[in-house]
């Protein structure tokens, strides 16, 4: 990504520098793929090949939900499989070799090729013993399963992953441990599809299922985790491997964790079911997060990316402090699609974090700043990146219902954000973007056509269309308004659209499944109720004591992880607690929810802060700390849906009415605390008034919003009276 400005002439301020020597920053490349550091570069004919299976992979999801549907597990065995058939394919399991001549030696090459005997062995196994179901058996022989299939499968597997972590090739080059992994992937979910489609599909779970279903989700699980560690890092694969240990572990543990055990074949023939692996979490993946990741991918191919950021620079650049501001509208427009907090950051944030840094902003302001507004994205809806989907998935309240309940809150947080950025450029006396470094306002609201996917989308749920249809129509309308912009999307465009999605798709799928796998882990084991006897026992003596416990599940939980895992796991083991204690089923989830997006900027794990810490230069704890603090108001608001339900949009209208304005007067005042400003300086006892006032109003309650009212004039009239309402701010700004 770039942005295109010129140096400043030496000597010259601001107001002196000849308009000859500015040039207007325009935003460029923010739709441009992010490549990771261990994706693999192709060329040729193996460049053709992966886009090819990456387009079919992506078009593959688009007729299966609109045009010829699959029977429901299928599908999503077959989801899985192809994610990591690509994402082996793509992404190497180590570091890459600078050139050929610091690649591993021809040994790692020809125990790789041996290890695709035994794989292609079990592959054709597969088939075999489709035939042999297909002609009249009821059962495949034991021994077969075990010697010709399960034995070759898990030691094959096991063994190529581990080999995958020190064979190094260069960049370009495929790596043939991974062609191993790609077979025993088809092996595995081969398997899955011949015994899921005959009458074994009812033994799982019992001592009647046959061995290799057991085998087969084993080696299934070993490669989702596999994959997740190399697209998404080991934070997910270390809470896994934690939950499978406890599977095993349990019946030694003394108290509440405690549990009579499961054993190995019992487990796993039922964990690649739907109460495991193919549950809520792949469900959602396989429908709802795939169409949103091709609807992303169009548009990224139209190029509106580019046109959200300077649409953002042309509407809140000449604001004091103004390229944070454009920050946190276009991070939270890009956010809101894209669903992933860190990749959001890299994104908007390249060009967003030099330019706060240029108009005065501390290096780690402006990283904390992006972070904060990036993970934002994932409460505003109506995308609301991923997690809307599954919490509409595992409550089965409407997705349009949760849409509109997070209205309130995502623009409490996202007011908090622009007041403390509001707040600190006054105390700093920043400036605001000339309008000669700006693209223009009037220019750019010509082309205000290319939101219509966005608003096609929100128009086609609420008239009542499914997310499917909507989604859909929204894809296809992203390929039509390109023929009006200077991107128009021609058949290879749309192509390359595919291919990107495809590619996108990798990482969240790989996390959805891993996490499928520790919910069926939380959902076999009853490990989710114990953690709900706990809430209960902890709302015995305090209600708010039970919510402060589940807020500190919710975010340990989440740390590392990307949001759609964490907020999936923390629904199975938080949410369920909450809901017993006596809290509707929305404002549970909505509370965990919160936590786990908020834990990408919470310390110490926070990978939002993290990314942001690397573009700005700062120290990367230091950042999250900031983070942390500019988005104060997402770690209060959720105790407020519990006390104040109206927040959700639950109540007549006149107390969604107050409740939203005295919650963001609040948010305003609570702003004003943490900065230290209000029209001006605020001494110490001023700012504890002003946290008092704002927790009032912040609460809901018809007179504690008559008294934070009342602080809130107070100060409002001293400030005015001292500082000549807000007259040397101005100035200042």
């Amino acid at each position: 990504m770039s942005h295109k400005t010129d140096q400043e002439p030496n000597g010259l301020n601001d107001d002196e520098r000849p308009a000859s020597v500015v040039t207007k920053v325009v935003a460029e490349g923010v739709d441009e793929e992010a490549v990771e550091s261990n994706r693999r570069l192709f060329t040729g004919w193996q460049f053709l090949l992966f886009a090819a299976l990456a387009i079919a992979y992506s078009s593959f999801h688009l007729i299966s939900l609109n045009v010829y549907p699959m029977e429901t597990w299928s599908f999503r065995i077959v989801h899985i499989a192809g994610a990591l058939i690509l994402g082996y394919g793509l992404f190497s399991g180590a570091r890459f070799a600078e050139d050929d001549r610091h690649a591993s030696s021809a040994g790692f090459k020809w125990l790789s090729y041996a290890l695709l005997i035994p794989a292609a062995y079990t592959l054709a196994q597969v088939f075999l013993m489709q035939q042999t179901l297909s002609g009249g058996a009821m059962r495949i022989d034991p021994s077969i399963e075990n010697w010709h299939y399960g034995y070759p499968l898990i030691a094959t597997t096991a063994g190529t992953i581990v080999l995958s972590w020190f064979y190094r090739q260069a960049r370009h080059r495929f790596n043939p441990t991974d062609l191993v992994l790609m077979v025993c992937a088809l092996a595995s979910a081969g398997y899955l599809l011949v015994a899921y489609n005959t009458n074994m599909r009812m033994s799982t779970g019992t001592s009647f299922a046959p061995s290799g279903i057991s085998w087969a989700a084993i080696a299934g699980s070993l490669l989702i985790l596999e994959l997740t560690r190399r697209v998404a890092g080991l934070a997910l694969v270390i809470i896994s491997v934690v939950f499978l240990t406890y599977v095993f572990a349990g019946p030694y543990l003394p108290g509440f964790l405690g549990y009579p055990g499961l054993s190995l074949q019992r487990f796993f023939s039922q964990v690649y079911t739907d109460a495991g692996i193919l549950g809520p979490t792949t469900a959602v993946s396989s429908t709802y997060i795939i169409l949103f990741i091709i609807f992303a991918a169009f548009l990224q191919a139209s190029k509106v990316g580019d046109y959200f950021v300077n649409f953002a620079f042309a509407a809140a650049g000449r604001a004091r402090g103004g390229p944070a501001k454009v920050s946190i509208f276009a991070s939270g427009l890009m956010g809101m699609i894209n669903g992933t907090s860190a990749g959001n950051v890299v994104s908007t944030g390249s060009l967003t974090i030099p330019l706060m840094k240029k108009v005065g902003y501390p290096a780690r302001s402006a990283g904390a700043i992006e972070a904060a507004a990036s993970t934002g994205g994932q409460i505003m809806p109506p995308i609301m990146g991923a997690g809307a989907f599954i919490m509409a998935e595992v409550t089965g309240i409407p997705y349009t219902e949760i849409a509109v309940a997070a209205i309130i809150p995502s623009i409490l947080y996202f007011a908090s954000i622009y007041f403390m950025v509001d707040f600190e450029a006054a105390r700093k006396g920043m400036r605001g973007m000339r309008k000669d470094e700006i693209p223009l306002f009037s220019k750019l609201v010509k082309q205000v056509y290319l939101f219509a996917p966005i608003i096609i989308l929100i128009a086609a749920l609420f008239m009542g269309y499914s997310v499917i249809r909507a989604g859909t129509l929204a894809t296809a309308s992203a390929a039509v308004v390109s023929w009006l912009s200077p991107n128009k999307m021609g058949f290879r465009a749309i192509l390359r659209a595919l291919q990107l999605a495809g590619t996108m798709s990798i990482q969240i799928i790989a996390v959805c499944a891993c996490a499928g796998l520790i919910v069926g882990v939380i959902s076999l084991t009853g490990v989710g109720a114990r953690f709900s006897s706990l809430l209960l026992g902890l709302a015995g003596v305090s209600q708010l004591l039970a919510l402060v416990f589940a807020m500190l599940i919710s975010i340990l939980l989440g740390m590392g992880m990307p949001t759609t895992a964490a907020y999936a796991v923390a629904a199975s083991v938080v949410a369920p607690g909450l809901i017993n204690i006596g809290i509707e089923p929305l404002v549970a989830h909505f509370f965990v929810f919160y936590f786990a997006v908020v834990s990408a900027i919470t310390p110490p794990v926070a990978l939002a802060s993290y990314a942001a810490a690397g573009i700005s230069g700062d120290n990367p704890m230091g950042t999250s700390v900031a983070s942390f603090k500019i988005g104060l108001a997402a770690f209060i608001v959720p105790f407020m849906f519990f006390y104040s339900p109206a927040m959700l949009m639950e109540g007549s209208a006149m107390q969604i009415l107050r409740v939203g304005v005295t919650a963001t007067l609040g948010i305003i005042l609570l702003s004003g605390m943490v900065q230290a400003w209000f029209f001006g300086p605020v001494k110490a006892w001023q700012r504890v008034l002003m946290l008092v006032g704002a927790m009032f109003m912040i609460y809901g309650g018809i007179y504690t919003d008559v008294l934070g009212l009342a602080i809130g004039i107070v100060l409002f009239v001293m400030q005015r009276k001292l500082h000549g309402g807000g007259k040397q701010t101005a100035q200042a700004g």
